[in-house]
């Protein structure tokens, strides 16, 4: 069996990682019974409590092997480009959470990412305090113009040597127009450059096979890293759920919120993105593992399981 690495997961069989610790463990387990070797625990947006609360919840499994590791998403989103996160919980960044939240994790490489907006007031110094923390900054959920992209790019690679990351390219930011590149072309130019990787969300849903190929022929594997983004109703039948303090209804595997209509996460492991890039988009087989193992272990620094 190849290794699978998922850097962006939410959960599993009803239980959104942050929550408890039995149902942090389930959700892992499901994954690890698909077959994704290594992973993140990722968490939505929320108040400094919640998010204090849901790094304690996961430190256990982190420090057993468990998870790889904490990706946080949020809170210093876009509010724009939001999609399934809180409105009333997102904020301009503060260097003094991510302390907070490190020293609640107990241990160095607890947390391993977290997702900004780069156009909020003080990302350049959220920059500074991640890699000070070895935390990958990743730029996502943005409104941002390409400028500010690419500025911000060149600022991670700069503090912290290596490729920036972009959270779930074409989601969570403005399309590409041909008059207004934003984050889709200036983190397509990075990643052609080798200064950025970008993540795929690969269920089908999210993006269409067609832009799915067209990334990896641009790019190459070496710069894509493949996520399932599985939220909480993955492993389960349709129906109601919930992502953080949102109503979710999920119709024929698709999950979105029951306000306002966003895309709310896959129902999909990261093998079933896989396959769905193989058999469905047709790609080679070792540009797809190459994507969903050793690209994503190098986003974060981590290592994919064997």
């Amino acid at each position: 069996m190849r290794p699978l690495f998922d850097i962006h997961c939410h959960g599993a069989l009803g239980h959104e990682f942050g929550g408890s610790v039995e149902g942090n463990r389930i959700a892992a387990a499901h994954h690890r019974d698909a077959g994704t070797t290594t992973m993140l625990a990722s968490l939505v947006s929320g108040t400094p409590d919640m998010m204090e609360r849901s790094v304690r919840s996961l430190a256990p499994l982190v420090a057993d092997g468990t998870v790889a590791g904490i990706h946080l998403e949020g809170p210093f989103l876009s509010h724009e480009r939001r999609g399934a996160h809180d409105p009333g919980v997102l904020t301009d960044p503060d260097p003094a959470l991510i302390d907070r939240l490190v020293d609640v994790a107990g241990a160095p490489g607890v947390l391993r990412q977290m997702t900004f907006a780069p156009e909020r007031p003080g990302a350049q110094v959220l920059v500074d305090a991640l890699v000070a923390h070895d935390i990958t900054p990743a730029i996502g959920h943005t409104d941002a113009d390409a400028a500010t992209v690419t500025a911000t790019i060149g600022h991670v690679v700069e503090r912290s040597g290596r490729p920036a990351l972009v959270t779930h390219l074409f989601n969570g930011m403005p399309p590409m127009h041909h008059r207004a590149g934003g984050p889709v072309a200036a983190a397509l130019t990075s990643a052609a450059r080798g200064e950025a990787l970008v993540e795929l969300i690969a269920d089908g849903v999210h993006v269409h096979a067609e832009v799915v190929r067209m990334v990896f022929e641009t790019v190459g594997p070496q710069a894509i890293v493949l996520v399932s983004d599985a939220m909480s109703a993955t492993g389960l039948a349709d129906g109601p759920y919930r992502i953080g303090e949102l109503a979710v209804e999920v119709i024929d595997n698709v999950a979105r919120l029951t306000e306002g209509g966003s895309i709310a996460g896959s129902t999909t492991t990261l093998s079933g993105c896989v396959d769905w890039c193989i058999e469905q988009v047709g790609l080679p087989v070792d540009d797809v593992f190459e994507a969903a193992s050793s690209t994503p272990a190098r986003a974060v620094g981590v290592d994919a399981a064997p």
